[in-house]
């Protein structure tokens, strides 16, 4: 009825054949378990190839968006806040007292930059800076807070994260550079309205760039 031929037994693999060609493909999967996929989904790299062809980094940023997502879907309840610890209100000094205090002197910023995110989106600020080097900064949302990652990144896959927050209305300090490379802000608007970023910076850096 039907004019197909079986096949030749000559022509079948043999178990060896089968054996060696499962053998391989297991730890084909292996491999590009550890070396490509873990770092790139997970952040994680017991190998090292991840950070050096910049998968680990990708991974590392998925965690934390991940992570931002989930505190953002299960904020702490007002009942686990600290009570506001009501205060009374000081009684103003004489006119004369306030005359003799000194002004305190305006900080001179280096550079400002102003970014404007949509609910969503996300924005990377950093400065190009020495191993050794201190920068200063200030930065503020008037309109709520944002999720964000100080960090920085070297050029030979280097990576620090000096502070993170979320749902912050601003920051202020200054931080070390722990290596050669750029060092800087990730913010990402996970609010329902449009917010504005106002970051001022000043130190030893040579260059500030806006790269997301």
């Amino acid at each position: 009825m039907y004019n197909s031929q079986s096949p030749d037994r000559a022509e079948l693999p043999t178990p060896k054949q089968l054996f060696r060609s499962t053998f391989i493909a297991i730890v084909s999967a292996i491999v590009m378990l550890v070396t490509i996929v873990l770092p790139a989904e997970y952040g994680v790299d017991p190998t090292g190839i991840g950070r050096l062809i910049g998968l680990t980094q990708m991974g590392e940023i998925k965690v934390q968006l991940s992570e931002e997502a989930a505190a953002d879907q299960n904020p702490p309840s007002s009942a686990s806040l600290p009570e506001a610890v009501a205060s009374a209100p000081a009684e103003m000094a004489p006119a004369e007292t306030v005359a003799q205090t000194p002004a305190t002197p305006a900080i001179e910023w280096r550079d400002t930059r102003i970014v404007t995110l949509a609910p969503g989106e996300a924005a990377e600020i950093k400065l190009t800076m020495l191993s050794g080097e201190t920068a200063y900064f200030h930065w503020s949302v008037p309109e709520g807070g944002a999720n964000y990652d100080l960090h920085g990144d070297g050029p030979n896959g280097e990576f620090i994260s000096y502070e993170q927050g979320r749902n912050a209305p601003g920051d202020e300090g200054e931080f070390q550079a722990d290596f050669d490379g750029v060092h800087g802000w990730f913010w990402r608007n996970r609010t329902d309205i449009t917010i504005t970023i106002t970051l001022q910076t000043r130190g030893a850096y040579t260059n500030i760039d806006r790269v997301l």
